[in-house]
């Protein structure tokens, strides 16, 4: 089975995405996977509902609010790849 090649690119981050993600050009799969370290290291899941982050300001920058769901992340962070 051939991966997406769409998904699978490199691409340009934004300063505020590289601020959580570290230097890109990255896949938007490894995007999403360097998310969830920080979201997990930073202990900002919701504890009444893991499937919610709790945004610190960094995700804030990113995702603009204080919570999301992890269904919302992957549309979210678009604008910040290029």
């Amino acid at each position: 089975m051939a991966t997406n090649s769409a998904f699978a690119k490199p691409q340009k981050l934004s300063a505020d995405l590289e601020a959580v993600v570290g230097k890109g050009p990255m896949p938007r799969t490894e995007v999403v996977k360097q998310l969830w370290v920080y979201i997990k290291n930073h202990n900002l899941q919701n504890p009444e509902n893991k499937r919610n982050i709790l945004c610190d300001e960094k995700l804030k920058a990113i995702f603009g609010k204080g919570e999301v769901t992890m269904f919302e992340m992957g549309s979210l962070i678009g604008p910040h790849l290029s």
